[in-house]
């Protein structure tokens, strides 16, 4: 079910050369955690003015918004819409910063039936993760760094100062104690 949504998905962004790229549990899974996961995250490159273009995509791929587009949206920055015929959730939100920017450029592509899927970086995600900051989320950045060793922690860490900084959180601080543990 969730193979041929994001194939779906892949065909249509890629369709109207909008940049994207798969986050939250569907790419922790790529990463080689096993999790249950209810829905798709996804985040696109654009910001608001996109959205009217976005909605229309939404309808020709056949998800339904689940709020008022106009109100929601607007507030959020993230359309949230279901895919009637699976039942899956599919988040899609809008970004157009720097970091997004140069985030959707380091996506990990994987071939999916007649689509290539676009999904976050490994450290990509252990950034989003971070931030996100629920307990699911810090446990998912726990176990992805003791499956993937090789993840360039230096990058991690940057982008981890740059949004502490900006948005008064220690998230360098809660990503260093998650390293800590796991250290051999």
């Amino acid at each position: 079910m969730f193979e041929r949504l994001l194939e779906r998905l892949a065909l249509a962004f890629d369709g109207i050369g909008l940049p994207y790229m798969i986050i939250g549990g569907q790419a922790v899974l790529l990463y080689g955690e096993p999790r249950l996961t209810k829905g798709i995250d996804l985040t696109i490159g654009a910001d608001l003015s996109r959205l009217p273009d976005i909605l229309r995509l939404v309808q020709h791929i056949e998800l339904k918004p689940l709020v008022d587009p106009e109100t929601f949206t607007r507030q959020t920055m993230v359309l949230p819409c279901v895919d009637p015929s699976s039942g899956i959730r599919v988040d899609v939100i809008f970004s157009s910063t720097p970091y997004e920017q140069q985030a959707l450029a380091r996506v990990q592509v994987v071939k999916m039936g007649k689509a290539e899927v676009r999904f976050a970086s490994l450290e990509d995600l252990l950034v989003h993760k971070v931030i996100a900051g629920r307990p699911r989320d810090l446990e998912d950045v726990r176990t992805l760094l003791v499956k993937n060793p090789h993840a360039d922690l230096a990058y991690v860490r940057r982008w981890l100062s740059e949004f502490s900084a900006t948005v008064g959180e220690p998230l360098l601080t809660r990503f260093n104690q998650i390293t800590e543990l796991i250290q051999p």
